[in-house]
């Protein structure tokens, strides 16, 4: 049959009974990217410019005015300064403490679902090799049914369908591969922004 011709439900039933595998892991990859890039995105703000704005409200004793300033704005990085503001007074090392736990419970947050995507990068190329390999068995026990009476182009069909199963796995695992990294980088700089912030709310309410 050719290649071409075959439509894509086609090409999918040709792969084999693991192709089901890989579509589930496909559907569920794109699921995480998705939910993590409008979380990601939600949680991303301008930490520099809330930073000044609390900090100010601070420098004038206002403090209900900073927690309100941190209300304002849904993210960790703000949830974490409402946290330090609310040990204002304490010692440095008490204000410090609560920073380091409040980041300690946002993290896994930004996080989630991030090891379930990493192993749907890595199991799908390994899915599509499992596939292919049976289907390698199936052509030659075919070969070996008929006697050696099988011509060559016979052989080249049963080939070329078990390695069907490699090539979706790729064509999820690469893209999904892809996204698991940039989601990576937003989740670095969401907590780079926590740590600088951490760093001068701490100095700034100890001097």
């Amino acid at each position: 049959m050719d290649f071409w011709k075959m439509s894509p439900w086609q090409i999918f039933i040709a792969g084999g009974p693991l192709m089901w595998p890989i579509l589930i892991c496909s559907i569920g990859a794109l699921a995480i990217i998705l939910e993590r890039f409008y979380h990601l995105s939600r949680s991303k703000i301008d930490a520099p410019s809330l930073l000044n704005k609390v900090l100010e409200h601070i420098r004038n004793k206002h403090i209900e005015k900073a927690l309100t300033e941190c209300d304002s704005v849904s993210s960790p990085v703000s949830r974490m300064l409402k946290a330090g503001i609310l040990k204002y007074g304490k010692p440095r090392d008490q204000i410090k403490e609560t920073l380091e736990d409040a980041s300690l419970y946002e993290i896994p947050i930004l996080e989630k679902r991030m090891t379930a995507l990493a192993t749907v990068a890595h199991i799908s190329p390994l899915l599509g090799l499992l596939g292919t390999v049976t289907g390698m068995v199936r052509a030659f026990q075919t070969i070996q049914l008929k006697a050696g009476s099988v011509s060559p182009a016979d052989l080249a069909g049963g080939i070329w369908e078990a390695l069907l199963t490699t090539v979706f796995g790729l064509m999820v695992a690469i893209p999904a591969y892809v996204f698991y990294n940039i989601l990576v980088n937003k989740i670095n700089a969401i907590v780079l922004d926590m740590e600088r912030s951490a760093t001068e709310l701490v100095n700034f309410i100890s001097e």
